[in-house]
């Protein structure tokens, strides 16, 4: 087996905050590009994990939206 492999990766990423009414899929973009997967060296007996499902928690709807003097800070669109 090897110790590096080019995968694929998507991400969901935030395009714009949902300031009222339900997030839509316009307020979101997956972006996808290959990243190099290398076991760091020295690591012992290490596994991949590969996440098959994405879930949004109801917590997750408060970060995307633009809050001031909150105890969590609001995601960024476009990070």
């Amino acid at each position: 087996m090897a110790d590096e492999a080019l995968v694929k990766n998507k991400q969901v990423v935030l395009k714009n905050y949902v300031n009222t009414g339900l997030p839509k899929e316009s307020d979101m973009e997956i972006k996808e590009k290959s990243i190099q997967l290398k076991v760091p060296e020295g690591t012992k007996d290490s596994i991949l994990v590969k996440n098959l499902y994405l879930s949004c928690d109801p917590y997750m709807r408060n970060r995307m939206k633009k809050l001031e003097d909150s105890y969590v800070p609001s995601f960024e669109p476009g990070s």
